[in-house]
């Protein structure tokens, strides 16, 4: 699979067929057997991963506190200042959240959150799992127009969702997963119309004998 810069890039499968165990091998938290990631064109480090902003396997936040408290936590591991939180709360709307405590949040709130966090330090990579869960429909247009917007600004934008007529208005590729391999991967009008997406979809992952 490859991702190329200032593209969104889909990676799709059924429940079971990789896609997060996709996302912990390229960030270095699982172990890829053979092969190799590279990240901007060279061998992956553990300083490399410095160029990814990631939210996988849902918001990894402190319930305790504020939104504003969890992002400056997280922009002080990462070595950034208080204004750089702000800065990013304030590009997903919630910069007016006050004291108001993560675990209080609504489930679109804290996938703003995480979005916020990912983007600390503009990372030229963004890698989401699945980041339109529990976004209202005027959320899930927000991400859509500000993910094409940080692909516009040279970002490159990796996510996994389930949401196919969404992936068929955002993306510019896709990768679809079988049984952990890839059963194509290329531009997404290449695999099918926009609006034949999910039956070309849902033809490959059945004719290759995956699984829910």
């Amino acid at each position: 699979m490859q991702v190329k810069t200032g593209r969104v890039h889909a990676l799709l499968g059924r429940n079971g067929a990789g896609k997060s165990t996709c996302f912990r091998i390229i960030l270095g938290l699982e172990d890829r057997g053979t092969g190799t990631v590279e990240i901007l064109g060279a061998q992956r480090t553990r300083d490399s991963l410095i160029n990814i902003g990631a939210s996988i396997n849902g918001p990894a936040l402190y319930p305790h506190l504020s939104a504003r408290d969890n992002a400056r936590v997280h922009a002080q591991l990462l070595g950034l200042g208080t204004d750089e939180a702000d800065r990013t709360l304030s590009m997903v709307g919630l910069q007016e959240t006050g004291r108001k405590k993560a675990r209080d949040f609504s489930t679109g709130m804290k996938a703003r959150l995480a979005l916020a966090i990912a983007m600390l330090g503009s990372p030229p990579i963004l890698l989401l799992d699945e980041p339109q869960n529990g976004l209202d429909p005027q959320g899930i247009v927000d991400l859509r127009g500000f993910l094409r917007s940080w692909t516009t600004g040279g970002g490159t934008v990796l996510v996994s969702s389930h949401q196919l007529g969404e992936v068929a208005r955002l993306t510019d590729d896709i990768t679809v997963l079988v049984n952990g391999r890839d059963a194509y991967s290329g531009p997404l009008h290449d695999f099918a119309d926009p609006d034949r997406l999910e039956d070309e979809f849902l033809r490959m992952t059945h004719s290759t004998g995956a699984t829910r």
